[in-house]
């Protein structure tokens, strides 16, 4: 009845295929992901990801690994898989090979977001469809409370005695679309810690949230000083804009005044300033839309 005539669709909707079809398809992804390498004269190693040409290319790969990532989610999913299943699912794809292709594919796919954003119907038609269906990659295990009880118990341990490598922490918070945004700054802040030092999971989350504002702090000292403006007013606009959500155009004209621009010098400071200001207050919006920005871009 909810389908209509079309009785198979009701097939793909309410029944589930049984494991063992899953891994097949599984298996089909992966080779078609190998084959599209190859024919782009590259092995299939996440780190050659890097070397395709074209935008056209990159769009093609993720179309690709996103189909062997979506059989892998839906496996996760089984909970009565045997050893025998297990194996044939790791002798596909081992996790060690997936991981650093997720990372990759990630990377990928949000440069391609950006150009996407950025420039929209100007692109190719493949690019404005292109669907990253990023929940793909969103563990629901891998969020912010993980992360940041992982690198708790990664400063309690011994060097010799670490049940996870600095590198391998930063790998799991890379191959997980959750925590995309937060990835740079989080990575920075697990590099500066010291192993063997230990704090508590309360301390890691303050110590990051004050990693995180000083370092905003200095890119904005950097900008100031870029563009010949004093640090205070700029970081008191700054604050407003993110408290209220809202880009105020007169601040910004307030903030411009003590340069004594005629109009045409001071749109292209507007211009320039906003070029390097736009990217590090979405940052700060942490995923918020902040009405009025548009505009600038």
């Amino acid at each position: 009845m909810f389908c209509g005539e079309d009785t198979s669709k009701a097939k793909e909707i309410w029944l589930v295929d049984a494991a063992p079809v899953v891994i097949e398809k599984f298996e089909t992804a992966v080779k078609e992901l190998e084959q599209f390498m190859a024919s782009c004269g590259l092995e299939n190693r996440a780190e050659d990801v890097a070397n395709l040409k074209g935008d056209l290319a990159r769009a093609e790969f993720i179309n690709y690994f996103k189909e062997v990532q979506r059989y892998k989610t839906q496996l996760e999913q089984y909970t009565d898989l045997d050893e025998a299943d297990k194996a044939k699912i790791e002798a596909v794809m081992p996790e060690e090979e997936l991981r650093p292709f997720k990372i990759a594919y990630l990377e990928t796919a949000k440069r391609l977001k950006e150009q996407q954003d950025k420039d929209g119907d100007n692109l190719p038609e493949d690019l404005q469809q292109l669907d990253f269906e990023f929940v793909l990659f969103a563990s629901a295990v891998v969020d912010y409370d993980y992360i940041m009880g992982l690198i708790a118990k990664y400063t309690d341990t011994k060097p010799s005695k670490q049940k996870m490598t600095q590198e391998q922490l930063i790998n799991l918070l890379s191959a997980s679309a959750n925590l995309m945004d937060d990835k740079e700054d989080i990575a920075e802040y697990i590099k500066s810690l010291t192993v063997g030092k230990p704090l508590s999971e309360k301390e890691i989350r303050e110590g990051f949230e004050n990693f995180r504002e000083e370092k905003a702090a200095k890119e904005l000292a950097v900008i100031a000083n870029k563009h010949g403006i004093a640090v205070k007013p700029l970081k008191t606009m700054v604050d407003g804009v993110v408290e209220r959500m809202i880009f105020d155009g007169d601040a910004l004209s307030d903030l411009l005044a003590p340069l004594e621009l005629g109009w045409k010098d001071r749109a292209k400071k507007e211009t320039a300033l906003m070029e390097d200001l736009i990217p590090q207050l979405k940052k700060l919006a942490q995923g918020g839309e902040i009405a009025g920005l548009s505009a600038y871009e």
